[in-house]
């Protein structure tokens, strides 16, 4: 664990991305990752080998969007759901929220520093890639 503060620093984002890189080694997926720092900004990046190119786009929002509500992506699309109380949500932020699963908040201390956003594969593979880089922290 790394030393206390207030956001994801770059070395924690390099052992994140690394803890990622190696759940989409194991599950035979390559994927984009994406951490940002608990501004919203992109602090670090991976594509590995063969990831959709598609995805790049969509791991840095949904690790943007789950750092600016402080929820994973797929519990927001759940909640968004028609006549849910979050439906349209996707439409905000000229259209940068993503609701559905791969983004992760990362927290210290029970407050949010920072998110990280997957994306590349099915949304449980998503999911787990993401979920496996936070426990790399």
């Amino acid at each position: 664990m790394s030393t206390t503060h207030k956001t994801v620093q770059l070395p924690d984002a390099r052992r994140i991305i690394a803890a990622a890189t190696k759940k989409a080694e194991e599950i035979g997926q390559p994927m984009n990752i994406a951490v940002v720092c608990a501004g919203g900004h992109l602090l670090a990046f991976e594509r590995m080998e063969g990831a959709w190119l598609g995805s790049v786009d969509i791991a840095q929002k949904k690790a943007w969007t789950s750092r600016a509500f402080d929820i994973e992506t797929g519990t927001l699309g759940t909640l968004s759901q028609s006549g849910d109380q979050f439906f349209g949500i996707h439409a905000s932020n000229d259209g940068k929220v993503m609701i559905f699963a791969g983004g992760v908040p990362i927290k210290q201390d029970g407050k949010v520093i920072g998110a990280i956003g997957v994306s590349g594969g099915l949304g449980a593979q998503d999911q787990a890639v993401a979920e496996a880089g936070v426990a790399g922290f």
